[in-house]
């Protein structure tokens, strides 16, 4: 793992480099010019609008190339939407718009989006201990330690445990070893994300499953279920298009059409933006572009580069493992979905294929 770490410390550098040298060939995107209402497919229908690529004053040709280019990376499915409908929807080999494929930690996204309904709700507090939902002694830290940890904590990475651990995912108390205290350090830990399914069933008296299902699924026209692995992880399962539908509830601020889902925008605003001042390119359990440095899983090193340098600045993201994507793009009002096995290189935030998609796809927007 650090031989991938070092390469693609070495990648990012190089990109860091490159953006450096060639600023004035790239410059920030401009707020997109169309004042077009954004549109929401209906909830309970499988009838979603269209849009071209040539209306959009797109490059068709740079479009129709890049179908090849996805199938050679393995990619099972790819959306694009803008302003809410779909500009190209593309399923490979037996996939289908039907087929049902894991977010992995994509999925983190959506979790940290539940934990601020059930803020917005009076459920919890973000700024609570997790002790006050997952009881005492649910690491082995020393007490004083544990109580350090609060929600807040578990939504950006810096619980404080220790995620060099032999298992990651494990979320027994042995598991979750103290490293140091809360606040102090970033590090990708699995296991600590994982246990807010507990804090949302302890706060709401639901399984994850039926909260997540009254206050997102349902409301949205989404499909797809969330599966308690062995390990305890919750792991997210659905179709292409309802992965869509969440980047575009996301690209919306919180809102469906007219129905608010997550009404506190202050909340989904720090969602958005840098949690914490340790890793600038990570907010509430979502990964942020443009900033001036970045964090990846598994690894201390602060890169001095934004995750997808040749993607729009205020693009944020929920990635997951094998490179599942879902980007969201407010200036370009944009969401675009990648579903599918690795694509090979260093399958992280801020991977080689992130930022080698996202040069092909600014050659066909020309944002």
């Amino acid at each position: 793992m650090m031989k991938k770490i070092l390469a693609c410390f070495i990648t990012l550098f190089s990109l860091a480099l490159f953006v450096a040298c060639n600023k004035h060939n790239n410059p920030q995107p401009t707020p997109a010019t169309t004042a077009e209402k954004l549109y929401f497919p209906p909830i309970g229908s499988a009838d979603w609008q269209t849009t071209t690529a040539a209306s959009l004053g797109w490059d068709e040709t740079a479009l129709n190339n890049l179908y090849p280019y996805l199938l050679s990376k393995d990619t099972k499915a790819f959306i694009i939407l803008k302003d809410g409908k779909i500009v190209t929807e593309k399923y490979f080999g037996a996939f289908t718009a039907d087929s049902l494929w894991y977010w992995a930690s994509a999925g983190k996204t959506m979790t940290g989006f539940l934990v601020g309904i059930a803020q917005q709700e009076g459920l919890i507090n973000i700024n609570d201990l997790s002790s006050k939902y997952l009881g005492t002694g649910w690491t082995s830290a020393p007490l004083a330690k544990e109580n350090l940890i609060t929600i807040k904590n578990q939504l950006t990475m810096t619980t404080g445990l220790d995620d060099g651990v032999s298992d990651p995912d494990c979320t027994l108390p042995e598991c979750l070893v103290f490293k140091a205290n809360a606040g102090t350090r970033w590090a990708y830990h699995n296991a600590a994300y994982t246990l807010l399914d507990g804090v949302v069933e302890k706060a709401s008296g639901l399984s994850y499953n039926a909260y997540f299902q009254q206050k997102i699924r349902n409301r949205t026209g989404m499909n797809g279920t969330w599966v308690k692995t062995p390990n305890s992880n919750n792991i997210y399962y659905s179709n292409a298009r309802s992965m869509a539908r969440f980047g575009l509830l996301m690209l919306n601020k919180g809102t469906w059409d007219n129905t608010a889902i997550l009404s506190d925008t202050t909340y989904f605003n720090n969602q958005v933006n840098t949690s914490q001042n340790i890793n600038q390119s990570y907010g509430y359990l979502t990964w942020l572009n443009g900033k001036t440095s970045s964090m990846l899983p598994q690894s201390q090193i602060v890169f001095p580069v934004s995750i997808i340098p040749n993607a729009p600045a205020d693009l944020y993201a929920a990635l997951g493992k094998n490179d599942q994507k879902i980007y969201i793009v407010p200036s370009q009002k944009l969401v675009i979905i990648r579903m599918g096995n690795t694509a090979g290189g260093v399958s992280l935030a801020g991977s080689d294929f992130d930022n080698e998609l996202w040069g092909k796809l600014k050659t066909i927007i020309k944002y």
